[in-house]
């Protein structure tokens, strides 16, 4: 009886098109955000900033990328690793040539080079569609592993071909400790993630999902396939090239292109698929799921088989690892297509019903 909307009267048009309409979402949003922000630095330690939540905040802004392309305008993509690659090493280069650019530039930047490689791989989707597109955006990857690795350029002409970053600071704020880290990635993901759920309520997110229902009806209706497809490719690709900025300044802050391999790109498509295709909370419950399942295996398989009197290596637990993501495919895929996002749906269906029967 606590999540209701009775009584809760809309007099302008400004209140009906609120992002949050609900005022219970609004201050559950708000508490989530405070607790964030204010919460999380004093309770938790430095393994857990490093291993669990750092990462699992950039892989949500890669993941909302991912979903307005997949989830929302209905293209799919094998090449975000990619576009992570390009928004790391255009801000790197940037970082290193453009001296005292701001870090904040820097980033930028790097999503708008991200943004711009984009739409150049997103001109195949106006011709082909499906697996033909998948292999288009798959050439991308290929393509940029094979440029980072061979042109030296990017690089700065590293001998070993790794990249790395230090001393980063925005107006006067040295972002070196774990918990800088952390409140920085945060505040990237609250912000791009509120563009999201806006862009999506807009009249570009309505042309993507009308185009991902019926591409051939939306041209009808007077929406510009091109257009529709393009700006997907291009916001998309901002925000993917963002978080591989960040993935690479703040969180590796060393690299090489292997840390945007294909791996990456199913990886952040997995997150897609678990969490809910065409939902911008289905994108942080696929990286939640996605961050947490290796370390929670790597805790749980050795102990069950010291239970068990049986040696478990790491190779198998790297197996296991791919076994269970593959099963958990399948099954949200054949049971719930719409991911962990539609059972959060449902569940608050089910409490705005509550104690009534349903």
């Amino acid at each position: 009886m606590l999540y209701r909307e009775n009584g809760q009267f809309k007099t302008t048009y400004a209140a009906d098109q609120q992002t949050f309409p609900i005022a219970q979402d609004r201050w559950a949003i708000l508490a989530i955000l405070a607790f964030a922000f204010l919460g999380v630095p004093l309770f938790v330690d430095e393994y857990l900033l490093r291993a669990i939540l750092i990462p699992f905040l950039i892989l949500s802004l890669a993941a909302l990328g991912v979903n307005i392309l997949v989830g929302y305008c209905g293209q799919i993509t094998l090449g975000a690793g990619a576009f992570m690659a390009v928004g790391a090493y255009a801000a790197y280069n940037f970082h290193i040539r453009i001296e005292g650019l701001p870090l904040l530039l820097t980033l930028l930047f790097g999503g708008v080079a991200a943004a711009l490689v984009g739409i150049v791989f997103g001109i195949p989707s106006l011709r082909v569609r499906g697996l033909y597109l998948a292999v288009a955006t798959l050439a991308a990857q290929f393509l940029t592993d094979w440029v980072f690795l061979r042109v030296p350029w990017f690089t700065n002409y590293s001998s070993s071909g790794s990249v790395s970053v230090a001393n980063l600071q925005i107006l006067g704020w040295q972002i070196a400790e774990p918990i800088d880290k952390y409140l920085f990635c945060l505040s990237w993901l609250t912000v791009f993630a509120l563009l999201a759920k806006n862009m999506t309520r807009c009249a570009a997110g309505r042309q993507w999902m009308a185009i991902r229902d019926m591409d051939v009806a939306a041209e009808v209706i007077g929406i510009r396939p091109m257009v529709a497809k393009l700006s997907a490719f291009a916001v998309s690709s901002f925000f993917v090239g963002i978080a591989g900025a960040l993935w690479g300044f703040v969180h590796l802050a060393s690299w090489e292109p292997a840390a945007f391999s294909v791996d990456r790109s199913f990886q952040l498509l997995f997150m897609v698929i678990i969490g809910g295709l065409g939902s911008i909370m289905g994108s942080f419950f696929g990286a939640a799921f996605i961050v947490v399942l290796p370390i929670a295996l790597n805790q749980f398989l050795p102990a069950l088989g010291r239970l068990l009197g049986v040696t478990v290596s790491t190779a198998g637990v790297a197996h296991a690892e791919l076994i269970v993501f593959g099963v958990l495919i399948v099954f949200f895929l054949i049971k719930e297509p719409h991911g962990l996002a539609r059972l959060w749906s449902t569940g608050k269906e089910k409490l705005r019903l509550w104690p009534f029967p349903h």
